[in-house]
């Protein structure tokens, strides 16, 4: 069938008319990308109007694919004309077709209206009524179960598995499973059409930048949807809204069941337990047997308007039905659906929540953060004390239950007991070695580890064990036992301890999964730890040092992969990174500039101070007094020219707090206060929307003689330098001090650096640039300027902002670190030779700010 989708050359959906030239070329950028089933990489400021531009693309691109797919079904039904039916008999046909597909969608179409309008009756009446918070009718007996049978702690190969006996309807069932398929969401009765659709998948980092989605997702005109009969695109905008979509969230966003929340240290674990309960003991928030109509009706009511994660907790508590498997039943028939990235890249989440990324466009947005979090999703902590934690409770159990158990159970368990004894004597063994020893430190492979433990644990199938945990749920019976048998000892501080911990045997499964990688692509580090008052620990961790292969299984399943950001440079490196196996013909980029006038913008490497001395701050000059004396030169300079507001970024808070004692000890502070207010970013982060209130209305204080606006000091890759819009006032100069290159102390970071340049020796010089550093230096290179990268992009925010960035270093001369400077600067970059030419410049750009 080739019913290839031309790229448009406008986009009436957007909002704006007309849009400006670069959100125009972006969004013809990725339409193509997606027709084209490419993974693509776009960078595209902030004040650009990125996601506006990213939704309207995508969606567009969604609509003409359900237009296709319409016609493709006609072209299937009208069949060849060698099979010699009579014109008149295929146009009956179509058309019949065509009245049956109408018919389908007006139908519903017309189920989510009546849904909007029952979201309406109980909005009213619950603002006709008084709320009050329900009384806990759980008791801390309760918590533990009222029975004293142990039954219920026996693994769930081990219990009574008939249906007849667990009064479980088999919609709940469905929600109950851990591997859910879309197709397998729910059980239906016959009347039931569950309908799918290709969608949208937009992640980002954290909800809040998420909730800031939907709101774009209303301006947009996209069309109504469309008559059969009716093959061109229609660009009225539809009273009511178009695009199905769904928020999807964890328990701890979306869970409405107060009483449990509140007696509960895990809730996940808290609510899986109540899917099985009979009777009353069952979460009250899901549908009675035989009621599973009621959750269907909630499915639509999140579908038939637009929700983020407050707004779908909120309705359902109006509608008294769980939000969180609501959602999950909303995502076939939704065409956008937002998460947070860990729903989108831990595969057991996408199973966990029925996601089917096969044919479907993943959209990543604040993608500069990505990498950092496939390695980090995939780091594991194990402590000594929770192994020996897991250990007594693993053997309790079995010597508790050893004459009720199944031999496979009994198996699987003596292979668990196994692993953890001899890793519990290895770590005993290798603390004792290492406490009169300098070297507190040590890295191996998993396969060293493995070795380490001896032969018989070698032999043990790690994947068997993890999988027989996560079928027989008996890590939560264990933990379950061990409540329980606290609760009859009644120790207060056992009970304290265990109400706020997550069950050790969980962290067991997954540091046991992690050691089942590619031995290549992870290190073990084992640190002995000093805790003052308490006797020494050892820490076990797991670091995954390639982020490509977690995120392939992405890549490979959806039909196109979008990674956008404000500032993605250098993107080599993002290619690098994770895409390496892809052919190059798979891979597009899209760069576009500022939308701001070129005037607007200045940048200054600044490499001397007022003395003529070079400014150059690397680890061993951050406490030299000296060099510090000239920063605090500068930064009084800047004081008097930069009106308003000031934000000063350093590499770390040691060289922040360094810097602020000498200055108070200099009286240079004093300076700083006569010119303006200052502030200084919270190492405590309750307190930094305290201080991000009182900058804000000190930086746009009038002036009062020479003293106005403020200064913010904060560090780079903080609470301060990404996410936070300091637009106008609130930031007319930046200053970046040094440059922010991490420890290389961290045996993670060597191991890591060793990492990629081995991956590159296999591969062969060849693949370097001419000039090009190796692949361990360049990766510490651009982890370095995506920090700063980030901090920049503080600066201009809209249009008619305005600012001067002012890059405080000679490094910033450099070739290199020029290059991965965000692409709307990098053409900008001024290099002064004196500090007189910085003052020459800065005066020039704010005189011709002035009003």
């Amino acid at each position: 069938m080739d019913l290839h989708l031309s790229t448009p050359s406008e986009f009436p959906a957007f909002p704006y008319d007309p849009p400006y030239e670069i959100q125009t070329l972006l969004m013809r950028h990725l339409y193509e990308s997606i027709e084209e089933r490419k993974v693509t990489i776009v960078e595209s400021p902030t004040g650009t109007g990125k996601t506006l531009s990213l939704l309207c693309a995508a969606l567009t691109w969604i609509y003409d694919e359900r237009e296709r797919a319409r016609k493709g079904k006609m072209k299937e039904i009208a069949g060849d004309d060698r099979l010699g039916a009579k014109d008149w008999v295929i146009e009956q046909t179509l058309e019949r077709v065509r009245r049956e597909m109408e018919a389908d969608e007006k139908e519903y179409e017309e189920k989510l209206a009546q849904a909007r309008k029952r979201e309406e009756i109980l909005r009213r009446a619950a603002k006709g009524r008084v709320t009050k918070r329900p009384v806990s009718s759980y008791s801390s007996q309760e918590t533990s179960k009222k029975d004293d049978d142990d039954d219920q702690f026996l693994p769930e190969t081990d219990q009574d598995s008939d249906e007849s006996q667990i009064h479980i309807s088999p919609a709940l069932r469905a929600l109950m499973a851990k591997v859910d398929k879309p197709s397998a969401s729910g059980h239906f009765s016959n009347a039931e059409k569950e309908v799918f659709c290709t969608k949208v998948y937009y992640a980002s980092r954290t909800h809040s930048q998420l909730s800031q989605v939907l709101p774009e997702l209303s301006k947009l005109k996209l069309p109504s949807r469309p008559s059969i009969t009716n093959h061109h695109r229609e660009h009225d905008c539809n009273p009511t809204p178009t695009t199905r979509a769904v928020s999807l969230g964890s328990r701890k966003q979306l869970c409405i069941n107060d009483e449990l929340r509140a007696k509960v240290h895990d809730l996940d674990e808290a609510c899986r337990e109540l899917l099985g309960e009979k009777g009353g003991k069952r979460c009250k928030y899901l549908p009675q047997i035989g009621e599973e109509e009621k959750m269907l009706d909630f499915r639509d009511q999140i579908l038939a308007s637009a929700k983020d994660i407050e707004d779908l907790a909120d309705a359902g508590r109006l509608a008294h039905t769980c939000p969180y498997f609501g959602s999950r039943r909303a995502i076939p028939q939704a065409e956008l659906v937002t998460l947070p990235y860990n729903l989108l890249l831990q595969k057991s989440a996408r199973e966990a929540l029925g996601i089917d990324l096969k044919d479907q466009i993943v959209l990543i947005d604040e993608a500069h953060n990505l990498i950092p979090t496939l390695l980090s999703l995939s780091t594991n902590r194990l402590s000594s004390t929770t192994l020996l934690t897991s250990f007594q409770q693993v053997c309790a159990y079995v010597s508790r239950f050893k004459t009720r158990l199944s031999p496979a159970n009994m198996l699987h368990l003596k292979w668990l007991v196994m692993f953890l004894d001899a890793l519990k004597k290895y770590v005993e063994e290798w603390k004792d070695a290492r406490m009169n020893r300098r070297e507190k430190t040590e890295v191996i492979t998993a396969a060293e580890l493995m070795d380490k433990l001896g032969r018989r644990v070698s032999r043990i199938n790690l994947l068997e064990i993890e999988s027989y945990l996560k079928r027989s749920k008996v890590a939560r019976k264990i933990a379950g036992y061990s409540e329980k048998q606290v609760e009859r000892e009644n120790d207060p501080a056992a009970k304290q301890q265990l109400r706020h911990t997550i069950p050790p045997l969980h962290v067991i499964e997954e540091f046991m999964l992690s050691l089942t990688n590619t031995n290549t692509d992870g290190r073990i580090t084992l640190t002995l730890v000093n805790s003052p008052g308490q006797e020494d620990s050892v820490e076990i961790k797991y670091q995954l040092l390639n982020p490509s292969p977690k995120f392939k299984e992405v890549v490979e399943e959806a039909r196109s992969v979008v990674l956008a950001g404000g500032t993605m440079s250098p993107i080599s490196d993002v290619v690098n990174q994770l895409f390496s196996y892809l052919p190059a013909e798979k891979i597009a980029t899209f760069s576009c500039g500022h939308i701001i006038p070129e005037e607007n913008l200045q940048t200054l490497v600044v490499s001397k101070g007022p003395s003529g001395v070079e400014l150059e701050f690397k680890a061993d000059r951050q406490s030299d007094p000296a060099m510090i004396a000239q920063l605090g030169q500068v930064l009084s300079n800047f004081a008097n020219m930069v009106p308003a507001g000031m934000i000063i970024f350093f590499p770390s808070y040691k060289f922040l707090n360094t810097a602020k004692a000498m200055w108070v000890k200099s009286k240079t502070m004093e300076k700083f206060k006569a010119r303006k207010e200052i502030f200084f970013e919270p190492e405590e982060s309750g307190q930094v929307e305290k201080v991000l209130q009182e900058y804000g209305i000190a930086a746009r204080k009038p002036a009062e003689g020479k003293k106005g606006g403020a200064m913010l000091f904060a560090v780079i890759g903080a609470k301060l330098s990404e996410g936070l819009n300091f637009a106008d006032d609130l930031a007319r100069g930046v200053v970046i001090v040094g440059l922010p290159f991490a420890n290389l102390g961290s045996p993670e970071l060597r191991e890591r650096m060793k990492y990629v340049k081995s991956l590159e020796e296999q591969r062969g010089s060849m693949t370097r640039e001419k000039g090009q550093k190796d692949a361990a230096a360049e990766l510490y290179e651009n982890m370095c300027m995506n920090a700063v990268n980030q901090s920049i992009g503080r600066a201009i925010r809209h249009r008619n902002d305005w600012a001067s960035l002012l890059l405080l270093d000679r490094r910033y001369e450099t070739t290199s670190i020029r290059n991965k400077l965000p692409k709307w600067i990098g053409s900008k970059v001024v290099i002064t030779s004196s500090f007189g030419q910085v003052v020459k410049e800065m005066g020039t750009f704010f005189r011709g700010k002035r009003l």
